[in-house]
């Protein structure tokens, strides 16, 4: 009887010892997203540009060109992002690794949880961080100049733009962007007839071109005494910003009708009233840029002159790829049936964007920013038809 019960016993040991889940599949999925990660963030590229940057740095005869200095500041800031970045990937799989690798060997089930979450939480970071790999573009990278332009709809449309700016302000907050108001023209009886804005952040441009064309908005006129339905358009255009005129960029200064005024905002609600406010017109293409937030005319000068060049270079791009038009996309009608989404509070509600079908219900939480769904969508859609 005594080998029989030991016999039991040890198959009763058998039976409890813990069966640890096999991590290894996740952490070799992990490890291919880093590899991939390596080469689209250009690792290698950047350990070399990071030497030459701090070389940069530290002539002591960098910041006699201030613009210079601040683009050296901002290429190295970037650069070390990325590799920071990617240092800590490599870590943070290592130490989920090191962990599987404990668990396994000890037969220990405790640390799954442990492991298992560090798996998402990498899987989500990485889910994040690949959205850079859409980014193909020149000047994906840059600044944005961004234009809102009411259209049909009288008061509503003028209301509606001034819902965009809302919108595409808290976007930014959202991502940590600096949005500034640099010229807008108030309704005529509610909203902005136009407003123009630079988007400060790495990759304002990349992501806001998913945003460029004709918005659609359908409610319950807030001010149609019948309470009647009512459509109103309003566009943005976007181009990247330069902190310098950029070279391909030529401007003739005889082109140029430069018109200084005092800025007639609504009491610093988009803008600071200042005296020396100023237009340029260039007068070969019709381009109109303003400048009326900066501190004195000089400065709103040099403001509404690089937000010029931006403009140009989107022309020139324009007439050079009119097919492609891959810097500031083609221009449309703000009426019916131009609209690349639709924005519809009533009689149900819904944001749907026309090109890439991406839809969402809750119409509060976009026009509160909630962007980046439409962004990364409008990414892959233009990807896929390679106009990236």
């Amino acid at each position: 009887m005594l080998p029989a019960r030991a016999g039991r016993d040890v198959n009763t040991s058998s039976a409890t010892e813990p069966d640890v889940q096999d991590f290894t599949p996740d952490l070799a999925a992990l490890r291919t997203r880093l590899d991939e990660a390596a080469s689209y963030l250009r690792i290698s590229e950047q350990i070399e540009r990071r030497s030459g940057l701090e070389a940069e740095m530290a002539d002591p005869d960098l910041w006699g060109d201030l613009d210079r200095g601040r683009r050296v500041q901002k290429d190295l800031a970037a650069v070390i992002e990325d590799l920071d970045l990617h240092a800590e990937l490599t870590e943070s799989i290592e130490d989920a690794e090191t962990l599987a690798e404990m668990a396994d060997e000890a037969g220990d089930d405790s640390l799954e949880a442990e492991i298992a979450e560090a798996v998402r939480t990498l899987a989500g970071r990485f889910d994040d961080l690949e959205l850079r790999s859409l980014f193909s573009g020149r000047y994906d990278e840059h600044d944005a100049v961004c234009h809102v332009q009411s259209g049909a709809g009288g008061t509503d449309a003028q209301d509606w733009a001034e819902m965009l700016l809302r919108m595409y302000t808290r976007w930014a907050d959202r991502r940590g962007f600096k949005l500034q108001v640099e010229s807008v023209s108030e309704g005529t009886e509610a909203g902005i007839s136009s407003v123009e804005f630079v988007v400060r952040g790495r990759y304002a441009f990349g992501l806001l071109q998913a945003e460029r064309g004709v918005h659609r908005l359908v409610r319950i006129s807030p001010f149609n005494k019948e309470s009647k339905r009512q459509t109103a358009f309003a566009s943005l255009q976007v181009v990247p910003f330069f902190d310098e005129i950029v070279d391909e960029v030529d401007i003739d200064e005889t082109d140029l009708r430069i018109d200084t005024y005092r800025s007639s905002g609504a009491g610093g609600q988009h803008v600071n009233v200042t005296d020396s406010a100023v237009r340029i017109t260039h007068l070969p293409s019709g381009i109109v840029t303003s400048c009326q937030n900066e501190r004195s005319q000089h400065q709103n000068k040099d403001k509404a002159m690089q937000m010029l060049a931006a403009r140009l270079l989107d022309l020139e791009r324009q007439k050079r790829d009119a097919e492609i038009a891959d810097i500031g996309g083609e221009k449309l009608v703000v009426d019916f049936g131009s609209q690349i989404r639709s924005y519809v509070l009533q009689p149900y509600q819904m944001v749907k964007d026309m090109r890439t079908e991406h839809e969402v219900g809750d119409v509060a939480s976009v026009l509160d920013g909630d962007l980046d769904g439409f962004m990364e969508s409008y990414l892959r859609w233009s990807r896929s038809k390679g106009t990236s």
